[in-house]
């Protein structure tokens, strides 16, 4: 019954919401391909539902044919929300929406419809604000998060941003340099910064 809620959200708003805005529905998954990027939304529902208790995620990811280029993988023309570069549950870049969603028998669906199409319109935002691989780098440098870091100086450095690249690195050693680990990543960006001939002063 409440499994039938979802159901028909996701046809009855969910999708025309999203293929008015460029989205194309492939069974939980919404993808939009540009010239540089794919955007996606994923719709994944909760491990633990029951008859009594719907519960599902939105994913966010956006694809960049250049940073797989950088990793050296195949370009994919249909990634998974798992092989996108940016990825993010939408409550991590929409402030009013849930973690997760959730429908019980007690559940107005037309809150829940107006908070998830309102999230999606803000995340969709978001991702007007990313346009290129550059972006997604930027939005990763400048947490500074470690995720896609190594791709990240690779992209700066084929870009001639020297100083991005410093600035980022030390942004990382102020953030992470007191874990065990980061002697690990200290090893790949030297031998990134090598490639490229940069010289830089760790201290």
């Amino acid at each position: 019954m409440l499994q039938q809620l979802f159901t028909d959200m996701m046809k009855q708003d969910v999708k025309p919401f999203l293929s008015k805005r460029g989205f194309a529905k492939k069974g939980l998954n919404f993808t939009k391909k540009t010239e540089s990027l794919i955007y996606m939304f994923n719709f994944q529902k909760s491990a633990g539902n029951a008859a009594n208790h719907v519960m599902f995620y939105v994913n966010c990811g956006i694809y960049a044919p250049e940073l797989a280029q950088i990793q050296s993988r195949e370009i994919l023309t249909a990634p998974l929300e798992a092989e996108c570069h940016f990825r993010a549950r939408m409550g991590e870049i929409v402030e009013s929406v849930p973690d997760r969603f959730s429908i019980t028998p007690d559940t107005n669906m037309d809150d829940v419809r107006k908070t998830l199409l309102s999230g999606l319109e803000e995340a969709i935002h978001f991702y007007e604000t990313m346009t290129s691989a550059r972006s997604i780098v930027d939005y990763y440098t400048s947490g500074p998060f470690l995720h896609l870091s190594e791709e990240s100086f690779h992209l700066l450095f084929q870009s001639n941003d020297v100083a991005a690249a410093k600035h980022y690195w030390k942004a990382l050693q102020e953030k992470y340099g007191t874990e065990k680990r980061w002697t690990i990543f200290e090893n790949k960006y030297t031998a990134i910064f090598n490639k490229y001939g940069v010289e830089f002063d760790k201290r």
